[in-house]
């Protein structure tokens, strides 16, 4: 076990050798932990057991909490790996919804210099949310767990998710790319004033 104990959790999803049915539930730690400060790891071998196990742990918090990406050092491991996906309703034209996507080592390159501003939350600050500037359009790569390749190109809110979980494994959290803190708050306050949230 890496960072917590085993509990049964049956989803349906099809992973392909991340687990047998069980999914591990971990805790997902909050900003101000020193996990959320470092600079990850490097993955030495992206097939060994213990990834597959990080990345089943991963998921399942991610699941648990509902969200749409995780980073491991967001469950408090130093590893570089991050999950995430582009549901159907976070789509922006023209990008397709995104499956399930495990990334080992990621590495990111902007497309251009082209910049958009979007409101961001994160598991790690619950209850909050800023608008963050991020690259328009990104090209990234990525080792899976299997010790396949993955390279895309994207735009919208995948190139958003991909940059913002990535930033975890170099240390940085959402508000400190933010140019203006005047928009970060608890998203129940400002769902007052800006009822588009």
């Amino acid at each position: 076990m890496l960072c917590c104990q085993f509990q049964e959790i049956w989803l349906e999803l099809a992973v392909p050798g991340l687990h047998d049915g069980s999914m591990a539930l971990c805790k997902i730690v909050r900003m101000g932990h020193p996990a959320l400060r470092a600079v990850a790891k490097a993955v030495v071998d992206p097939t060994a057991p213990e990834i597959a196990a990080l990345v089943a742990d991963m998921l399942g918090a991610m699941r648990a909490a509902e969200g749409v990406g995780l980073a491991a050092p967001q469950i408090a491991v130093s590893k570089r790996v991050v999950i995430f996906e582009v549901p159907a309703a976070r789509v922006t034209d023209p990008e397709p919804p995104v499956g399930l996507t495990i990334l080992i080592n990621p590495v990111l390159e902007p497309v251009g210099e082209a910049m958009e501003t979007g409101l961001e939350s994160c598991l790690s600050l619950p209850g909050m949310a800023g608008m963050v500037p991020r690259f328009l359009r990104l090209h990234y790569r990525g080792v899976t767990p299997e010790g396949g390749v993955i390279k895309r190109e994207v735009s919208g809110f995948h190139a958003r998710v991909v940059q913002h979980e990535v930033d975890h494994l170099d240390g940085i959290l959402y508000p400190m790319r933010m140019r203006d803190l005047s928009t970060f708050g608890y998203v129940d306050e400002m769902e007052k004033t800006l009822p588009e949230l």
